[in-house]
């Protein structure tokens, strides 16, 4: 992807392969999209965009967590609407409430003449497959999830273990009760890929600095912990947090969404000095109601991606080769420690630059069984 490579170039050391390099990134999702346009009658929805490529029509079906979820269906549609005003195109989206409506919201877009379908989620794997095969003339590009080998569809997927265990490793640095925790809304790969990530991240901590940290809510060897059964923020989600507030983290990495919403509440709720990391976008910045309580963020360029697909296939140049983003092609990285910069240890943004280097390198091997081959 040439727009996210393009954005590499911010790196500030080790000739762009810094951690910090990584921030740029998604700098530009930090606010939420416009408000959207008005529904049809048919429950899909159009920009206003002056339409000078008449015969291009690019359209996003989102997963349940809606395109306000301040997570990757909200950096999918910014990307969209970003690639159709710089195309002068217009674009229909269709919002999911229940994976019910999957099946049903790509179909209509089909009818509405879309002449390139993102889906944005794992869990849309087995509806824009089935579509594809039955349209081989519409092009369709899937956000976190490689299943599908069909010349019409391209996945975007994300090696997000790597920029996962930067963040565990930094939260492992940043922890005094020597405790910290994740949960996520489903036990899908784009999820636990997170997880993993984040728990070897700590154990890296660990054997580098002789310490102790320890991890609650994920097990790697068993691929086993906490789920709160769906991306909703709600009663499920801040009850899970509570779990490990119980358990006495002091960093806690929700994946899935909307649900650090529930988190956050959690934390106000404890009145503990506990802190948040994010994922997809810099939460920091599309979250700002909770920017204090955020750490860093776990980012991946999702909306870069769907601009870049985008164009592409305007231009008459899609391709259904996968795109892997990795620390290497700044796909992935992590975020500014923001507020948090005076309180962490001083050595850190060091540590967090050599070990970038180290895995771009393969030094150091950052392996999960949910990883994008």
């Amino acid at each position: 992807m040439e727009d996210i490579l393009r954005l590499t170039t911010r790196r500030a050391a080790l000739a762009g392969l810094t951690t910090m390099a990584m921030v740029g990134m998604l700098a530009a999702c930090a606010s939420a999209p416009d408000a959207a346009p008005a529904p049809s009658a048919s429950g899909a929805t159009e920009s206003q965009a002056p339409a000078t490529n008449a015969d291009f029509l690019g359209c996003m079906v989102s997963d349940s967590g809606g395109f306000d979820d301040k997570s990757f269906n909200q950096l999918g549609f910014e990307g969209l609407k970003e690639a159709s005003a710089a195309l002068g195109t217009q674009f229909k989206q269709a919002e999911s409430q229940s994976d019910t409506d999957f099946a049903p919201n790509i179909n209509n877009l089909i009818d509405q003449g879309c002449n390139l379908i993102v889906t944005v989620g794992f869990n849309l794997a087995a509806a824009t497959d089935d579509a594809a095969k039955a349209n081989k003339d519409i092009n369709f590009a899937i956000i976190d999830d490689n299943s599908i080998d069909l010349p019409n569809v391209k996945p975007l997927v994300y090696d997000t273990a790597q920029a996962a265990f930067l963040a565990g490793y930094a939260a492992a640095s940043y922890s005094t009760s020597k405790i910290v925790g994740t949960f996520g809304g489903l036990p899908i790969p784009p999820v636990t890929i997170f997880m993993d990530g984040f728990v070897d991240g700590v154990n890296y901590y660990n054997e580098k600095n002789k310490d102790t940290v320890e991890v609650k809510g994920w097990d790697v060897k068993s691929q086993n912990g906490s789920f709160t059964g769906g991306f909703a923020a709600g009663t499920d989600a801040k009850q899970a947090a509570q779990t490990l507030i119980d358990a006495g983290a002091d960093v806690i990495l929700p994946v899935g969404g909307p649900i650090f919403l529930s988190a956050a509440e959690a934390i106000r709720d404890a009145s503990k000095p506990i802190a948040l990391i994010g994922v997809d976008a810099d939460v920091f910045e599309t979250n700002p109601e909770n920017s204090d309580l955020f750490l860093t963020s776990i980012m991946k360029g999702i909306k870069p991606g769907v601009e870049e697909v985008t164009k592409a296939a305007a231009d008459g140049k899609f391709d259904s080769t996968p795109y892997i983003g990795t620390l290497e092609n700044g796909g992935v990285g992590i975020a500014p420690f923001h507020d948090y910069e005076s309180k962490i240890n001083p050595d850190l943004q060091a540590e967090l630059s050599a070990i970038t280097a180290d895995i771009i390198a393969g030094t150091i091997k950052v392996e999960s069984p949910s990883s994008p081959k």
